[in-house]
């Protein structure tokens, strides 16, 4: 039984590490095109079309969400250290 809870947790472990990854890879995208897209827009020094805007004010959201997501995801795996085995003190106490 300990070993079937102790698989799920490091399954469990495993998805958030490849889930980080994955948001972590996003975000730098994210930045990178956010980067090129100001550094466009301050070489034509032209005044920014509402599209542009709008897709700057998108691609900023982005990031902000991810950087939630990884914030969150920080604190989960802390949370993660604190966890104990239940089931062997379950036992003990039945026998």
């Amino acid at each position: 039984m300990s070993s079937s809870c102790s698989f799920r947790i490091t399954r469990t472990a495993e998805d958030l590490a490849q889930t980080l990854a994955a948001i972590s890879q996003r975000l730098v995208k994210l930045e990178q095109r956010l980067e090129a897209l100001e550094t466009q827009s301050n070489q034509s020094e032209v005044s920014q079309t509402d599209e542009e805007i709008v897709m700057l004010d998108g691609v900023d959201q982005l990031l902000q969400e991810c950087k939630g997501l990884l914030n969150t995801s920080t604190a989960v795996e802390n949370n993660d250290e604190f966890w104990t085995d239940d089931t062997g003190e379950n036992q003990e106490i039945a026998a």
